[in-house]
């Protein structure tokens, strides 16, 4: 069985073995590759393993003896599905790996909002502490957030674990959820109703045609002045050109982003110049345990289809 990892570096940049997925058979692992380097590396694989490197109807049709893709990420949507189902391909994902590094990092984020550890460390670091004629000074304003309200927009496993964490910190939780669900300490609300109630958002839900641009101008006037927005989920649940409006105008107090509607974004992109915006480059899921996890989980998927008995298709 001949297996090519097309873009393995994000997933292990050194540091993890590729051992186990090299015992399963003739292995070729790349880096990165471009559409070109796709099918010239691919064009004998049994097996791909990919990340973001795009395989769309065209090239699956140029790669004769590709029987099966797994996806080292939830999300498939880099590979045409339906037309590989029609090719007896199946394409396998990674159904969860990163809950609780991602959960970790949307409270990060939310500190660093509230708190501005980087931005009073830089301060201390130029010698502002030094200089003080107080034995204590705040560059920004603090924010306790015991008492207020977080809304999640999307149950599931992530937005449920950084609801965990927001109640340790004595966190409020309301949440919106495309089904009917009940849990202990949540209100759910309509999505309106959470945008016109939180304190802070924080977006969990995937990128659909219903969820495209969610946050657009007419729910970022719905937020209160004092609230903050943050998204480690897709880049396109958020109109940019409107937040960017929002944050520059001082319509919400702040938001931090993990994800962007481009990555790596343009350098137009009206985000990388607005006020009050954090963002980190897309790695809220990038611990090494959950990349540990991701690669172990992949592995097994190859082996399944090994097998004969292939696990988390979907399609």
């Amino acid at each position: 069985m001949k297996i090519v990892v097309l873009d393995g570096y994000t997933l292990n940049p050194g540091d993890l073995s590729w051992e186990p997925l090299e015992a399963l058979g003739e292995c070729a692992i790349f880096d990165r590759s471009t559409e070109k380097q796709t099918i010239a590396r691919a064009k004998d694989a049994h097996v791909i393993v990919t990340n973001k490197c795009p395989l769309d109807k065209d090239m699956l049709g140029q790669l004769p003896q590709l029987k099966f893709i797994a996806v080292t990420a939830t999300g498939f949507n880099i590979v045409n599905s339906a037309v590989a189902r029609e090719l007896h391909i199946d394409v396998a994902n990674v159904p969860t790996y990163g809950t609780r590094s991602v959960a970790q990092h949307a409270i990060a984020l939310l500190l660093e909002l509230t708190n501005h550890v980087g931005v009073h460390s830089s301060a201390v670091h130029a010698g502002d502490w030094v200089i003080c004629a107080d034995w204590c000074f705040a560059r920004m304003p603090l924010t306790e957030l015991d008492g207020l309200t977080l809304g999640i927009v999307g149950w599931g496993r992530i937005g449920q674990a950084t609801a965990e964490i927001g109640r340790a910190l004595g966190m409020k939780v309301i949440a919106t959820t495309r089904s009917e669900k009940a849990a202990d300490d949540v209100d759910f609300v309509e999505v309106d109703s959470l945008f016109k109630t939180a304190d802070v958002i924080s977006l969990h839900c995937p990128l659909t045609a219903g969820t495209e641009m969610m946050v657009n101008a007419e729910r970022l006037a719905l937020m209160k002045p004092s609230a903050f927005l943050l998204n480690t989920s897709r880049g396109g649940l958020i109109d940019e050109t409107a937040l960017a409006r929002a944050l520059n105008t001082d319509q919400i107090a702040g938001a931090a982003l993990d994800v962007l509607s481009t990555e790596p974004p343009k350098a137009d992109n009206p985000m990388l110049t607005a006020k009050h915006c954090i963002i980190t480059p897309h790695n809220a899921w990038a611990s090494k345990a959950a990349r540990q996890r991701l690669l172990e989980i992949t592995i097994a998927n190859v082996r399944a289809f090994r097998e004969g008995n292939p696990k988390n298709v979907v399609n």
